[in-house]
């Protein structure tokens, strides 16, 4: 898959009905009428792994030795990306709503990390995931995800690639055209 196209992920997403309409309260707080439900894809092995090694194959150049991922929603792809790439994969977690490394990982000085997402839409979790494995003094070569749903305006510091990036609107709460219509808002993500 690392020569797949923006449209066979996004076929791939509608095939398996991973690419929702409605209303959709996002991870970020903002509200949009679409939602790429990224674990639908991943719990397939065969699709994880071509995602994985789709990603593996635009960021090899940055020579990472390990993927570091946010839970829950980066740890099956940041698996699939390191394991396409022969490295270590880790999790960041939340403990009292930070992101920390738990579990025992660690990461050090001479750790190059790539940070593996499934979704990005404002980057938000990406950069504190950057930020944990930054305050560890590891160095950190890129980020990576299935889906940049910014249209590319993420505002990353690092290189930043993705198998297909989406412009789906997103909307504040207080100025969503779908809440003035009271549809009512749903909230699929990983964090409550």
């Amino acid at each position: 898959m690392s020569a797949a196209t923006p449209e066979d992920i996004l076929s791939l997403f509608r095939r398996v009905g991973a690419l929702l309409e409605g209303h959709f309260r996002l991870t970020s707080g903002l509200h949009s009428p679409g939602y790429l439900q990224c674990a639908v894809v991943l719990q397939h092995p065969r699709e994880a792994e071509a995602c994985g090694v789709g990603i593996a194959g635009r960021v090899r150049s940055l020579a990472p030795t390990v993927v570091l991922s946010p839970a829950l929603g980066g740890i099956v792809i940041g698996h699939e990306v390191a394991r396409a790439l022969g490295v270590r994969a880790i999790f960041a977690e939340r403990q009292d709503g930070t992101l920390t490394l738990r579990r025992g990982f660690s990461l050090g000085a001479g750790d190059r990390v790539l940070v593996v997402e499934d979704v990005v839409t404002t980057g938000g979790s990406t950069r504190e995931t950057i930020d944990v494995a930054r305050a560890q003094g590891a160095s950190v070569v890129g980020a990576a995800a299935i889906i940049d749903r910014s249209g590319g305006s993420q505002n990353l510091d690092v290189p930043f690639h993705a198998l297909a990036t989406v412009s789906l609107p997103t909307y504040q709460p207080d100025a969503c055209p779908l809440c003035a219509r009271g549809e009512p808002v749903v909230k699929p993500g990983s964090r409550a």
